[in-house]
């Protein structure tokens, strides 16, 4: 193993089918259970995070903690993974190592180019990127420039899960939240209108695979908790020209508002699985949900765009639940109620 990094600790999970080049390595882990037990149904999963206590790695075959994302060791430790275990694709959960592994050509991952990853990861480089590709963003300004309208949201350019962003009524209380948030933001014009999220699927050639629009019902922390699959024809095809336009390869998650005024606006991309994972799940046809796509792309299949294949009208509702690990942190199979959380009825 590289120097700098942990020793691989085995973990085994459920059974799952293995080819050669077909396993799937995903980093950031973190709490994101779903998505890495998804991933674990199909093929050889490695779940790589810092943390031992990130529940999600124990829903893997194998976990291992890698180097700081900063750590020049970082790549080389998982090009070792990826040669050991016939890595096939490279898929990261959180937004902090995208454009690294993009900068990575020795791994197999599934990312946008590096512009992109490194445009869509600073929320004002990202609005000026979809108006240059034709793409519908909110009006959107730096402090010192004057809104072209108000009320505004005073956002941070980088971060995530919602926060430190404010609504503003006018200038007065705009320049006083430029102020009060202590990192770089931007002032965009506030939508009013219902928003969702569009889950699509890009191939290694960036042809969108499938675009699955959603409601966001209810979200906590910047993560929705609450939403339903819709087919709605006009945020289908702006998932696709999304996609397309920005040459994404791998899962990305596209937020818009539908504004009273303006009308569709993205305010959003983030090139990822969203925070509702479970929402495209349940969409998606058998054979055909993204872990599955991702698996077969992993071993070499070419997929047939299938843009509008879903089933639409299924509302998720997200709760949560907990693991239990021993003093060598090792999972004790103990569970709060016997054989796991009671089946829904």
């Amino acid at each position: 193993m590289s120097e700098g990094g942990a020793r691989l600790r085995s973990h085994v999970a459920p059974p799952a089918p293995v080819s050669a080049g077909g396993a799937v390595l995903l980093t950031g882990v973190g709490k994101r259970y779903d998505i890495v037990a998804a991933f674990a149904q199909h093929t050889l999963t490695i779940a790589a995070d810092p943390s031992p206590l990130a529940p999600a790695q124990y829903a893997a075959h194998v976990r291992v903690a890698p180097p700081r994302i900063d750590d020049p060791a970082y790549v080389p430790f998982l090009a070792e993974l990826v040669a050991e275990h016939g890595v096939g694709a490279v898929i990261p959960l959180t937004d902090l190592d995208i454009e690294v592994l993009a900068r990575a050509p020795q791994l197999p991952a599934l990312v946008p180019d590096p512009e992109v990853c490194r445009a869509t990861f600073d929320k004002f480089s990202c609005h000026e990127l979809l108006l240059d590709r034709g793409l519908p963003s909110p009006p959107t300004v730096l402090p010192g420039s004057e809104p072209d309208a108000y009320p505004v949201m005073v956002k941070p350019r980088r971060g995530s899960g919602a926060r430190s962003i404010h609504p503003a009524a006018d200038r007065e209380q705009a320049e006083f939240f430029v102020r009060y948030v202590k990192e770089p933001v931007m002032v965009q014009r506030l939508l009013r209108g219902p928003e969702f999220s569009i889950d699509v699927l890009g191939d290694r050639d960036g042809r969108c695979l499938n675009a699955i629009p959603r409601t966001m019902l209810e979200s906590r922390g910047g993560e929705s908790i609450k939403g339903q699959v819709i087919a709605d024809p006009e945020l289908i095809e702006l998932g696709r020209r999304t996609a397309e336009a920005l040459g994404v390869q791998g899962p990305c998650t596209v937020q818009a508002f539908r504004d009273r005024e303006i009308g569709l606006g993205i305010t959003d991309v983030n090139a990822r699985f969203g925070g509702a994972f479970p929402a495209p799940m349940y969409a998606a046809r058998p054979g055909r949900t993204y872990p599955e796509l991702i698996v077969r792309m992993a071993r070499g299949e070419r997929i047939e765009p299938h843009v509008g294949d879903f089933a639409a009208g299924h509302t998720f509702t997200r709760y949560y639940w907990q693991l239990e690990l021993d003093e060598e942190l090792r999972p004790t199979g103990r569970d709060l109620v016997p054989d796991g959380p009671p089946v829904p009825r």
